[in-house]
This record gives C-alpha cells, sequence and structure tokens, in this order.
C-alpha cells in the first residue's frame, strides 16, 4: 500500500506499507518500522505507551509485568485521581487562600482549570476523611507518600499548600507538588518517589503540551510549575519543566521525541545558570540543538511574561544564545582576560568546552575566540587538541615561524556530498600512515584499494603494495618509496607523515578505517536506492527490486557497524 506520509509534508506518495513484514516505510523522510514504532511516532507516545493504547485499541488484555501487578498499579493510580479531584475542588471553594494566592499572581480560574490545580487545606484531616468516605485504600495512598501513616492514624501529607497535579502522557495522575501558602519549608513539596512516579522520568505538563511543543518543533524547558503556568496563559504552549530536579537522560530523551530544538529558559540566579549548564550538555548528547534564553533584568520567565507579556518573551526566545556562546560567556565572566593569568585561565577551560564539538563547530568557534580574545588560533587549537587532532606542523612559509595550522577537512551538515568526501579523505590518508607502519597492514589494505579514490594517494598507495609484497616480513622503506614518486606525490607523503599520527592500538584503527569506508560506500549506494524509489512510479516489478535491493544494503550496513 502506497500513500502520502504523516511525518512530513510531501505531494507525491512516498510512504509504503508491506502488509507481508507488517512494516513501513517512507522514501521521503526515512520514518521506518512496524505497527508499535509507527504509533509511536504518530501519537508522540514511549514503546510502552504505544503498545497499551494498540491493546486497548483492539480489545487485547493489557498486563504489565513488574511492581506486583497491573490491578495494583491500577489502586495507586485511582487514589491519586480521587486525590486530585478533592484539592481541585477544595480549590473552587469561594475565599480559600490557594486560589487569592494563584489570582495574586495573575492566574485566571481557566487557567487553573486546565492544570487541575487545587487546594489542600490546613487541617491535615481533609483528604484522609475524603478518601475513607468514598472508600479509597489508605494504605495505597500511604504507599506512594499521598498520606502518612503516623501513631494517631493515618495524616494529610500535604496541607497549607497549592497543589499541583503531575499528570503523565497516558492522562493518568502520577504525583503531586504541593506550594506552601505563607512562609515555611519546604517551600515545594512533591511527591515521594513511588511505583507509580519516578521524577527522573517525567516532565511537568507534558500531557497539556506536548502537541503544541510537536507543532512548533520547539521545546521550551523551565525550571518550575508556575513557569510553565504564566507562560501557558500568555499563549507561549511549548513549554515544560524538570520537576524540580536536575534534568536527567530520560527526561531528554522524552523531550527529543517531541521536538528536536530545546531553549532552556531557567532562573537567572547563580543556581539557574549552573542547571542551565548541566542540562545542555544531557540535552546534546541526546542528540538534540540547545539553546539557552538569558533574562538578564528579570528572576525568571515568569515574572518576565507578567512584566512584558507575550511578544517580548516570544522574541527572547527567536534571540535565545547558542549552548557554547552560552558556555563561553559564562567561563569567561569568571576571568579578568586583562590580565595574563586570566587569559591563560579561561583558555584553558575553553580549550575543554571546544573538544567536545564537531569539527565544523570548532573551526567556528576557533575563530571566534581567536577574534574576540586577540589569542592566536594555532594557540587556541593546540591547548585544545595539541598535535593529534588537527595535525599542526610548523611551516616554512610562515614567515613569523608561528605554528601554521592544518585542519582535517570541515563541512556543513547538510552538505551530504561534501562530508562524504571529507571522510573518504581522511579514512585514504590514514590508511595510507597504518599501511607505512606495518607491511602486514598493506596486505590487509589491499583488497580494500578501491577506497583509493585521490588519484595521488591511490599511487601512492599502489607503490606502496608493491614494496610490501616484495619483502612482505621487511617494514616499507620511505626513503625506496619516495624515490617512485613524482614531486607531487612527495610532498603528499611527507604531509600525511607529519600530520596523520597513529592511536595507541593502530590495529584497531585499521579495522575502523576499513569498516568506515565500507559504511561510506554502502550509504552511497542505499542514496542512489532511495532516490530510484523515489521515482519508481507505479512499477511494481522495479519498486520491489529496489526494495530487496535497499534491505540488503541497510542489512550490511547495520552488520558492519555491530560486528
Amino acid at each position: 500500500m502506497v500513500g502520502l506520509c504523516p511525518f512530513h509534508n510531501e505531494k507525491t506518495p512516498s510512504f509504503f506499507v508491506n502488509s507481508d513484514t507488517q512494516s513501513f516505510i517512507c522514501f521521503g523522510c526515512g520514518a521506518k518500522g512496524d505497527v508499535i514504532s509507527f504509533y509511536e511516532r504518530y501519537y508522540n507516545l514511549n514503546f510502552p505507551e504505544a503498545a497499551e493504547k494498540l491493546a486497548g485499541e483492539y480489545g487485547i488484555d493489557w498486563t504489565l509485568g513488574g511492581y506486583g501487578g497491573d490491578s495494583k498499579r491500577d489502586g495507586y493510580y485511582e487514589v491519586n485521581r480521587a486525590a486530585a479531584l478533592y484539592f481541585r475542588n477544595s480549590m473552587r471553594t469561594s475565599g480559600n487562600p490557594a486560589r487569592s494566592y494563584m489570582s495574586g499572581r495573575g492566574i485566571t480560574d481557566d487557567t487553573m482549570k486546565a492544570f487541575g490545580l487545587g487546594y489542600a487545606d490546613g487541617s491535615r484531616e481533609g483528604l484522609c476523611a475524603h478518601l475513607k468516605e468514598i472508600g479509597a485504600s489508605l494504605e495505597s495512598a500511604a504507599e506512594i507518600g499521598l498520606v502518612l501513616r503516623e501513631k494517631e492514624g493515618f495524616k494529610d501529607r500535604y496541607y497549607n499548600r497549592v497543589m499541583f497535579p503531575i499528570i503523565n502522557t497516558r492522562k493518568k495522575v502520577i504525583g503531586f507538588g504541593g506550594r506552601i501558602l505563607g512562609d515555611g519549608n519546604p517551600k515545594y513539596l512533591n511527591s515521594a518517589e513511588s511505583k507509580i512516579f519516578l521524577k527522573k522520568n517525567n516532565l511537568y505538563a507534558i500531557n497539556i503540551t506536548k502537541d503544541e511543543i510537536v507543532k512548533e518543533g520547539l521545546s521550551i524547558l523551565v525550571e518550575g510549575y508556575m513557569d510553565v503556568i504564566a507562560l501557558f496563559q500568555h499563549g507561549i504552549k511549548n513549554v515544560t519543566a524538570s520537576l524540580g530536579t536536575a534534568l536527567t537522560d530520560a527526561q531528554a530523551r522524552m523531550l527529543k521525541r517531541y521536538a528536536g530544538n530545546v531553549v532552556l529558559a531557567y532562573d537567572a540566579d547563580a543556581a539557574g545558570v549552573d542547571a542551565a549548564l548541566r542540562g545542555m550538555d544531557i540535552l546534546r548528547e541526546t542528540g538534540l540543538n540547545v539553546k539557552v534564553l538569558v533574562l538578564e533584568d528579570m528572576k525568571d520567565p515568569d515574572e518576565f511574561v507578567r512584566k512584558h507579556g507575550r511578544a517580548a518573551f516570544a522574541e527572547a526566545v527567536q534571540n535565545a544564545v547558542p549552548f557554547l556562546d552560552f558556555k563561553l560567556k559564562t567561563a569567561r565572566k569568571k576571568y579578568d582576560l586583562a590580565e595574563a593569568e586570566g587569559s591563560v585561565a579561561f583558555l584553558r577551560e575553553a580549550a575543554g568546552i571546544l573538544r567536545t564539538l564537531s569539527p565544523v563547530e570548532s573551526d567556528y568557534y576557533v575563530k571566534k575566540l581567536s577574534s574576540e580574545t586577540g589569542i592566536a588560533e594555532g594557540a587556541i587549537v593546540m591547548e585544545a587538541w595539541g598535535d593529534r587532532a588537527y595535525g599542526v606542523r610548523r611551516s616554512a612559509s610562515d614567515s613569523n615561524d608561528e605554528l601554521a595550522v592544518s585542519r582535517r577537512p570541515s563541512f556543513d551538515a547538510g552538505e551530504e556530498d561534501s562530508a562524504r568526501d571529507a571522510a573518504m579523505l581522511a579514512i585514504q590518508r590514514n590508511l595510507i600512515r597504518l599501511a607505512l607502519y606495518d607491511s602486514a597492514f598493506a596486505t590487509e589494505v589491499r583488497p580494500h584499494a578501491k577506497v583509493f579514490v585521490t588519484p595521488s594517494l591511490y599511487r601512492i598507495f599502489g607503490h606502496i603494495a608493491s614494496l610490501a609484497a616484495q619483502d612482505p616480513d621487511a617494514d616499507t622503506d620511505t626513503k625506496a618509496l619516495e624515490e617512485l614518486l613524482d614531486d607531487d606525490d612527495r610532498r603528499t607523503l611527507a604531509d600525511i607523515l607529519d600530520t596523520v599520527l597513529l592511536g595507541e592500538d593502530p590495529a584497531r584503527q585499521l579495522r575502523e578505517c576499513i569498516a568506515q569506508s565500507e559504511i561510506l560506500e554502502l550509504s552511497a549506494r542505499e542514496k542512489e536506492l532511495l532516490d530510484a524509489l523515489k521515482v519508481s512510479g507505479s512499477d511494481e516489478a522495479r519498486m520491489l527490486s529496489l526494495m530487496e535491493q535497499l534491505k540488503t544494503v541497510q542489512e550490511r550496513i547495520y552488520h558492519i557497524k555491530n560486528r
């Protein structure tokens, strides 16, 4: 079956469903998988959520393993649901301090209703009495930390607080946050972790805002409940919060399900800056594009949007700072760059940051740092990578005898052909260096000689292989090799010897180079097949043939990557 892809905009159908293999693939955007992965992507669910939704739609009995069985978990959810309704109804009573507090902060009745906000009075007995009245289990309530078991009996854990229910994407109440009314500690009291609530695996209000995040292609991550609610009320609805805890890998992966871009809008104080620095690394490692919203004159997003409004906040999001600019700016504030010691200390910290970047990013920021600080590019490169990454050498043509930097090829991420060419060049140069290191390596490389697509490198390797074949037990005589080369090829060889360094395990380096060359070749073939499928039209026989070839290529790529 063929149709328009639901995951990207297109006019010509490129979405195929194969009933024999029970799978789908889009030759336009690359989406592929089975029915569960389709539900994951289409409805923005994780694996268990997608499986549960499918089971419910088709009348399949759904039983989760662990946690003492499904009925136990259902009991916990039901107790939380009853508590959320109790707190919400309490909030609706006129004159209660929670309603007055939220109204005083500019939160409307409609917004309170949208987030299910509630009120826990000061009696310490109201919720327990309500749960008894409706026949809910106080034991279950105690097991998930909703009430406390004391000598005189069960008591409410939450009292004299505004209540924020925490609801997951399956619309189940999994916990609560309570903000104290007046003075006292803790200011915010969150549900204890339980069999249905792990802070590290959840985000506040994601059940309400996830569709807007998908629509905008961007999530705004804030620190607190009130930041989310204030922004939402002002029309900034692609927002969520990390439940008052340090951002976790699981939360980052959850964000990535909905959008590839994140703006961190944490508080402007020192704790907020530290949290942003920690969070951006986790988000980056998950593959998200990260920026930071800097609100210099305001304490937090709640205060900013209430004072300046939606348009000003939206503009601030547009002008959010790329994660590395924020890191470098934060580091720069620690040092006096007018002093030599400050410049050196800053450079060392900046070097550690640069080492985490891709070649394109590092090339850009080396130039930017040099321009902003007056520190030579070569010095920054040497501090960050030494001789290993960029192949630094002295250049006779440099009249000042400064370090001249010969950078590895860099490319724009979107330019696939340039990327492949750059990677192939690096692989060829590495294989030449390895073949010179050990003649046995030259023998191993020989069956893969087609990797040498650069004419000069093809010629150089041909002579290396010939010398190795003459005496397999002897190391390659570099001088004898140079005599076989013309002037241009000799210069190329000298550059390889000077700039391409061997790792601690050359044999492993050789295997990785060969594997990467195979993957690049197969990836190019994969792209050719995908392009051919897009224009195969109604020729079903040709389409099936191309799909079979594509499957074989993809299986070979998978095998190489995992062998």
